[in-house]
Protein backbone atom coordinates (compact mmCIF):
# COMPACT_ATOMS: atom_id res chain seq x y z
CA UNK A 1 0.00 0.00 0.00
CA UNK A 2 2.85 2.41 0.80
CA UNK A 3 4.44 1.66 -2.00
CA UNK A 4 1.44 2.52 -4.05
CA UNK A 5 0.74 5.72 -2.18
CA UNK A 6 4.70 6.66 -3.18
CA UNK A 7 3.87 5.84 -6.96
CA UNK A 8 0.74 7.86 -7.09
CA UNK A 9 2.63 10.58 -5.64
CA UNK A 10 5.65 10.90 -7.83
CA UNK A 11 3.36 10.40 -10.51
CA UNK A 12 2.43 14.10 -10.97
CA UNK A 13 5.95 15.62 -10.34
CA UNK A 14 7.39 13.31 -13.44
CA UNK A 15 4.65 14.84 -15.28
CA UNK A 16 5.84 18.22 -14.03
CA UNK A 17 9.19 17.08 -14.97
CA UNK A 18 8.83 16.14 -18.68
CA UNK A 19 6.72 19.16 -19.30
CA UNK A 20 9.87 21.86 -18.51
CA UNK A 21 11.38 23.22 -21.20
CA UNK A 22 15.01 21.96 -21.92
CA UNK A 23 17.63 24.79 -21.38
CA UNK A 24 20.30 24.58 -23.95
CA UNK A 25 23.57 26.04 -22.37
CA UNK A 26 24.49 28.77 -25.02
CA UNK A 27 26.99 28.44 -27.76
CA UNK A 28 30.32 30.42 -26.73
CA UNK A 29 31.01 32.94 -29.17
CA UNK A 30 34.57 31.73 -31.19
CA UNK A 31 36.64 34.55 -32.23
CA UNK A 32 39.25 33.61 -35.01
CA UNK A 33 42.59 35.65 -34.49
CA UNK A 34 45.14 35.37 -37.43
CA UNK A 35 48.40 37.28 -36.96
CA UNK A 36 50.77 37.90 -39.40
CA UNK A 37 54.09 37.55 -37.35
CA UNK A 38 55.70 37.62 -33.81
CA UNK A 39 58.58 39.54 -34.76
CA UNK A 40 56.94 42.82 -34.75
CA UNK A 41 57.10 43.56 -30.92
CA UNK A 42 53.45 44.56 -30.58
CA UNK A 43 51.79 41.76 -31.82
CA UNK A 44 52.05 39.12 -29.28
CA UNK A 45 51.14 41.67 -26.28
CA UNK A 46 48.15 42.73 -27.97
CA UNK A 47 47.35 39.00 -28.64
CA UNK A 48 47.38 38.53 -25.06
CA UNK A 49 45.48 41.44 -24.34
CA UNK A 50 42.87 40.25 -26.98
CA UNK A 51 42.58 36.82 -25.64
CA UNK A 52 41.93 38.04 -22.16
CA UNK A 53 39.50 40.15 -23.14
CA UNK A 54 37.34 37.77 -24.87
CA UNK A 55 37.62 35.54 -21.81
CA UNK A 56 36.34 38.31 -20.00
CA UNK A 57 33.22 38.74 -22.15
CA UNK A 58 32.35 34.87 -22.23
CA UNK A 59 33.48 34.58 -26.05
CA UNK A 60 36.44 31.93 -27.13
CA UNK A 61 39.95 33.21 -29.06
CA UNK A 62 41.76 31.34 -31.12
CA UNK A 63 44.66 32.61 -32.77
CA UNK A 64 47.59 31.50 -35.61
CA UNK A 65 50.67 33.47 -36.12
CA UNK A 66 51.91 33.27 -39.92
CA UNK A 67 55.61 33.58 -39.69
CA UNK A 68 55.51 36.28 -42.67
CA UNK A 69 53.72 34.06 -45.06
CA UNK A 70 50.96 35.39 -47.04
CA UNK A 71 49.80 31.99 -48.33
CA UNK A 72 50.24 30.04 -44.74
CA UNK A 73 48.31 33.01 -43.11
CA UNK A 74 45.35 32.48 -45.61
CA UNK A 75 45.41 28.46 -45.09
CA UNK A 76 45.01 29.40 -41.32
CA UNK A 77 42.30 31.61 -41.45
CA UNK A 78 40.52 28.44 -44.16
CA UNK A 79 41.14 26.66 -41.10
CA UNK A 80 39.48 29.01 -38.91
CA UNK A 81 36.18 29.08 -41.08
CA UNK A 82 36.47 25.37 -40.63
CA UNK A 83 36.40 25.40 -37.47
CA UNK A 84 33.48 27.17 -37.09
CA UNK A 85 34.40 30.46 -35.54
CA UNK A 86 31.60 33.40 -35.82
CA UNK A 87 34.41 36.16 -36.97
CA UNK A 88 37.71 36.48 -37.70
CA UNK A 89 40.50 39.45 -36.69
CA UNK A 90 42.95 39.51 -39.29
CA UNK A 91 46.73 41.30 -38.75
CA UNK A 92 47.25 41.28 -42.73
CA UNK A 93 50.88 39.85 -43.51
CA UNK A 94 49.86 41.11 -46.97
CA UNK A 95 46.86 43.24 -47.60
CA UNK A 96 46.34 42.18 -51.13
CA UNK A 97 46.46 38.48 -50.83
CA UNK A 98 44.54 38.51 -47.87
CA UNK A 99 41.84 39.65 -49.32
CA UNK A 100 40.73 36.29 -51.27
CA UNK A 101 40.66 34.91 -47.38
CA UNK A 102 38.09 37.83 -46.60
CA UNK A 103 36.10 36.79 -49.90
CA UNK A 104 36.12 32.94 -48.83
CA UNK A 105 34.77 34.03 -44.96
CA UNK A 106 31.64 36.69 -46.28
CA UNK A 107 30.89 33.67 -48.65
CA UNK A 108 30.32 31.73 -45.69
CA UNK A 109 28.74 34.59 -43.99
CA UNK A 110 31.39 35.09 -41.40
CA UNK A 111 32.13 38.95 -40.72
CA UNK A 112 36.38 40.27 -41.05
CA UNK A 113 38.14 42.68 -39.24
CA UNK A 114 41.12 44.05 -40.58
CA UNK A 115 43.05 45.02 -37.35
CA UNK A 116 44.99 48.08 -38.08
CA UNK A 117 46.43 46.46 -41.08
CA UNK A 118 44.01 47.40 -44.11
CA UNK A 119 42.80 43.82 -46.16
CA UNK A 120 42.05 45.20 -49.72
CA UNK A 121 38.65 43.72 -50.07
CA UNK A 122 35.15 45.68 -49.21
CA UNK A 123 34.13 42.78 -47.84
CA UNK A 124 35.63 43.48 -44.78
CA UNK A 125 32.88 44.51 -41.73
CA UNK A 126 35.51 46.74 -40.51
CA UNK A 127 39.17 48.33 -40.81
CA UNK A 128 40.23 49.71 -37.16
CA UNK A 129 43.33 51.41 -36.85
CA UNK A 130 44.97 55.01 -36.19
CA UNK A 131 45.40 57.77 -38.43
CA UNK A 132 47.97 56.45 -40.71
CA UNK A 133 48.55 59.39 -42.31
CA UNK A 134 48.96 61.53 -39.25
CA UNK A 135 51.58 58.85 -38.25
CA UNK A 136 53.53 60.05 -41.14
CA UNK A 137 53.15 63.82 -40.61
CA UNK A 138 54.30 63.40 -37.17
CA UNK A 139 57.11 61.21 -38.33
CA UNK A 140 58.25 64.42 -40.53
CA UNK A 141 57.88 66.90 -38.42
CA UNK A 142 60.12 65.23 -35.62
CA UNK A 143 62.68 65.09 -37.81
CA UNK A 144 62.43 68.32 -38.93
CA UNK A 145 62.34 69.89 -35.47
CA UNK A 146 65.78 68.83 -35.78
CA UNK A 147 66.94 69.28 -39.16
CA UNK A 148 64.97 71.15 -42.00
CA UNK A 149 67.68 70.79 -44.41
CA UNK A 150 69.81 68.57 -46.39
CA UNK A 151 70.61 65.11 -47.39
CA UNK A 152 67.35 62.96 -45.81
CA UNK A 153 66.97 59.25 -46.35
CA UNK A 154 63.62 57.67 -46.39
CA UNK A 155 63.43 54.27 -44.75
CA UNK A 156 59.67 52.97 -45.43
CA UNK A 157 57.86 49.77 -44.20
CA UNK A 158 57.01 46.08 -45.69
CA UNK A 159 55.95 47.44 -49.10
CA UNK A 160 53.17 44.35 -48.63
CA UNK A 161 51.49 46.58 -45.53
CA UNK A 162 49.28 49.73 -47.06
CA UNK A 163 50.16 51.60 -43.83
CA UNK A 164 53.56 51.81 -44.86
CA UNK A 165 52.14 53.70 -48.29
CA UNK A 166 49.62 55.72 -45.78
CA UNK A 167 52.60 56.87 -43.73
CA UNK A 168 54.76 57.73 -46.98
CA UNK A 169 51.68 59.77 -47.82
CA UNK A 170 51.86 61.87 -44.44
CA UNK A 171 55.75 62.07 -44.27
CA UNK A 172 55.50 63.48 -48.38
CA UNK A 173 53.22 65.83 -47.36
CA UNK A 174 55.47 67.85 -44.85
CA UNK A 175 58.39 66.91 -46.43
CA UNK A 176 57.47 67.86 -50.30
CA UNK A 177 57.47 71.62 -50.21
CA UNK A 178 61.22 71.65 -48.79
CA UNK A 179 62.11 69.01 -51.42
CA UNK A 180 60.66 71.71 -53.88
CA UNK A 181 62.28 74.57 -52.93
CA UNK A 182 66.07 72.73 -53.13
CA UNK A 183 66.15 72.53 -49.09
CA UNK A 184 66.21 68.98 -48.95
CA UNK A 185 67.33 66.16 -50.88
CA UNK A 186 65.87 62.73 -50.77
CA UNK A 187 69.60 60.84 -51.02
CA UNK A 188 67.96 57.53 -50.81
CA UNK A 189 64.37 55.69 -50.68
CA UNK A 190 63.70 52.11 -49.57
CA UNK A 191 61.06 49.99 -48.16
CA UNK A 192 62.28 47.55 -46.03
CA UNK A 193 60.80 43.84 -46.16
CA UNK A 194 58.98 42.39 -43.54
CA UNK A 195 59.31 45.63 -41.24
CA UNK A 196 62.70 43.69 -40.66
CA UNK A 197 65.23 45.41 -38.27
CA UNK A 198 67.92 43.25 -39.43
CA UNK A 199 66.65 44.42 -43.47
CA UNK A 200 67.19 47.91 -42.07
CA UNK A 201 70.30 47.37 -40.75
CA UNK A 202 71.83 45.80 -44.10
CA UNK A 203 70.41 48.74 -46.57
CA UNK A 204 71.10 51.19 -43.93
CA UNK A 205 75.04 49.99 -43.98
CA UNK A 206 74.59 50.09 -47.73
CA UNK A 207 73.36 53.78 -47.77
CA UNK A 208 76.19 55.32 -45.58
CA UNK A 209 79.04 53.55 -48.08
CA UNK A 210 77.24 55.05 -51.01
CA UNK A 211 76.93 58.26 -49.81
CA UNK A 212 80.26 58.33 -47.89
CA UNK A 213 78.63 58.50 -44.71
CA UNK A 214 77.02 61.97 -45.67
CA UNK A 215 73.32 62.15 -44.41
CA UNK A 216 71.74 64.30 -42.35
CA UNK A 217 68.51 63.10 -41.44
CA UNK A 218 66.34 59.58 -41.55
CA UNK A 219 62.65 59.28 -42.17
CA UNK A 220 62.30 55.79 -40.51
CA UNK A 221 59.05 54.26 -40.27
CA UNK A 222 58.61 52.39 -37.54
CA UNK A 223 60.75 51.69 -34.31
CA UNK A 224 62.16 48.25 -35.40
CA UNK A 225 63.52 49.61 -38.67
CA UNK A 226 64.75 52.88 -36.60
CA UNK A 227 66.64 50.73 -34.27
CA UNK A 228 67.77 48.56 -37.27
CA UNK A 229 69.45 51.44 -39.18
CA UNK A 230 70.62 52.94 -35.75
CA UNK A 231 72.74 49.47 -35.50
CA UNK A 232 74.41 50.66 -38.69
CA UNK A 233 74.71 54.53 -37.42
CA UNK A 234 76.70 53.42 -34.28
CA UNK A 235 79.38 51.29 -36.06
CA UNK A 236 80.19 54.88 -38.08
CA UNK A 237 79.85 57.04 -35.21
CA UNK A 238 76.68 58.78 -36.01
CA UNK A 239 74.37 57.35 -33.92
CA UNK A 240 72.70 60.21 -31.76
CA UNK A 241 74.26 63.17 -34.37
CA UNK A 242 71.55 62.54 -36.96
CA UNK A 243 67.65 62.43 -36.29
CA UNK A 244 66.05 59.51 -37.25
CA UNK A 245 62.21 58.71 -36.53
CA UNK A 246 60.08 55.82 -35.44
CA UNK A 247 56.79 54.47 -34.34
CA UNK A 248 54.64 52.06 -32.12
CA UNK A 249 56.86 53.60 -28.83
CA UNK A 250 57.96 50.56 -27.95
CA UNK A 251 60.09 49.68 -25.01
CA UNK A 252 63.02 49.67 -27.01
CA UNK A 253 62.39 52.80 -28.47
CA UNK A 254 61.79 54.60 -26.01
CA UNK A 255 64.65 53.74 -24.11
CA UNK A 256 66.84 54.68 -27.40
CA UNK A 257 64.86 58.34 -27.48
CA UNK A 258 66.26 58.64 -23.90
CA UNK A 259 69.92 57.52 -24.58
CA UNK A 260 69.55 60.18 -27.19
CA UNK A 261 69.75 58.02 -30.32
CA UNK A 262 66.69 57.95 -31.59
CA UNK A 263 64.95 61.17 -32.15
CA UNK A 264 60.96 60.72 -31.80
CA UNK A 265 58.80 57.68 -32.00
CA UNK A 266 54.77 58.18 -32.18
CA UNK A 267 52.28 56.45 -29.47
CA UNK A 268 49.59 54.20 -30.62
CA UNK A 269 47.75 52.45 -27.90
CA UNK A 270 47.14 49.51 -28.59
CA UNK A 271 45.47 49.09 -25.65
CA UNK A 272 42.47 50.79 -27.01
CA UNK A 273 42.59 49.40 -30.60
CA UNK A 274 42.78 45.71 -28.81
CA UNK A 275 38.88 45.75 -26.80
CA UNK A 276 37.93 48.00 -29.79
CA UNK A 277 38.83 44.63 -32.06
CA UNK A 278 36.86 42.40 -29.30
CA UNK A 279 33.84 44.34 -28.92
CA UNK A 280 33.14 44.77 -32.53
CA UNK A 281 33.83 41.15 -32.82
CA UNK A 282 31.43 39.93 -30.23
CA UNK A 283 28.77 42.25 -31.73
CA UNK A 284 29.29 41.19 -35.06
CA UNK A 285 28.77 37.31 -34.24
CA UNK A 286 25.58 38.67 -32.49
CA UNK A 287 24.48 40.56 -35.49
CA UNK A 288 24.32 43.91 -33.63
CA UNK A 289 25.07 47.82 -34.59
CA UNK A 290 28.17 49.02 -34.60
CA UNK A 291 28.39 52.75 -34.06
CA UNK A 292 30.93 55.13 -34.85
CA UNK A 293 31.71 54.06 -38.29
CA UNK A 294 32.52 55.92 -41.09
CA UNK A 295 32.58 55.14 -44.75
CA UNK A 296 35.86 55.36 -46.21
CA UNK A 297 36.52 54.16 -50.50
CA UNK A 298 39.58 51.75 -51.25
CA UNK A 299 40.43 54.50 -53.41
CA UNK A 300 41.72 56.48 -50.42
CA UNK A 301 42.51 53.80 -47.99
CA UNK A 302 45.09 52.56 -50.50
CA UNK A 303 45.85 55.93 -53.24
CA UNK A 304 45.01 52.85 -55.62
CA UNK A 305 42.61 54.21 -58.20
CA UNK A 306 41.98 50.70 -59.80
CA UNK A 307 40.25 49.65 -56.68
CA UNK A 308 36.70 49.64 -56.20
CA UNK A 309 33.90 49.63 -53.15
CA UNK A 310 34.74 51.06 -49.33
CA UNK A 311 35.17 49.50 -46.30
CA UNK A 312 33.68 50.79 -42.65
CA UNK A 313 36.75 52.05 -40.56
CA UNK A 314 37.80 54.07 -37.28
CA UNK A 315 40.95 55.85 -36.58
CA UNK A 316 41.85 56.39 -33.73
CA UNK A 317 44.75 59.79 -32.78
CA UNK A 318 48.40 59.22 -32.78
CA UNK A 319 50.84 61.14 -30.22
CA UNK A 320 54.33 62.68 -30.96
CA UNK A 321 56.99 61.09 -28.50
CA UNK A 322 60.66 62.62 -27.89
CA UNK A 323 62.59 62.42 -24.81
CA UNK A 324 60.79 65.57 -23.73
CA UNK A 325 57.09 64.23 -22.70
CA UNK A 326 58.23 59.95 -23.42
CA UNK A 327 57.96 60.10 -19.44
CA UNK A 328 54.19 61.65 -19.13
CA UNK A 329 52.92 60.12 -22.47
CA UNK A 330 54.15 56.56 -22.43
CA UNK A 331 55.05 55.69 -18.79
CA UNK A 332 52.94 57.42 -16.76
CA UNK A 333 50.02 55.81 -18.64
CA UNK A 334 51.56 52.53 -18.28
CA UNK A 335 52.01 52.00 -21.65
CA UNK A 336 55.71 51.18 -21.00
CA UNK A 337 57.07 50.65 -17.76
CA UNK A 338 59.91 52.95 -16.09
CA UNK A 339 62.05 50.04 -15.07
CA UNK A 340 62.43 49.27 -19.21
CA UNK A 341 62.66 52.67 -20.42
CA UNK A 342 65.18 53.78 -18.07
CA UNK A 343 67.12 50.76 -17.64
CA UNK A 344 71.11 51.46 -17.37
CA UNK A 345 70.42 55.50 -17.37
CA UNK A 346 72.29 57.03 -14.30
CA UNK A 347 69.78 58.07 -11.92
CA UNK A 348 70.55 61.65 -12.06
CA UNK A 349 69.33 61.65 -15.44
CA UNK A 350 66.25 59.78 -14.97
CA UNK A 351 62.72 62.00 -13.90
CA UNK A 352 61.76 60.45 -10.21
CA UNK A 353 59.78 57.91 -10.26
CA UNK A 354 56.05 57.99 -8.60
Amino acid sequence: MKKRLLHLMLCPLMVVALALPVVAKEKPIKIGLSISDFETERWPVEEANMKRLAEERGAVLISQQANHDPKLQNDQIENMILQGVDVIIIIAEDGAAAASAVAEAARDGIPSIAYDRLVKSDKLAAYISFDNVEVGRTQARGVLDKVDKGRFVMLGGSPTDNNAILFRKGQMEVLQPLIDKGDIEVVADQWVENWAPANATKIMENILTAQQNKVDAIVASNDGTALGALQAMKAQGLAGKVPISGQDATAAGCKSIVENELTMSVYKDGRLLSPMAIDMAIKLAKKEKIEGLKDFSLEELTLDKKLKGSVPCKFLEVIGVTKDNVYDVVVKSGFQSYDDVYKDIPADQRPPKI
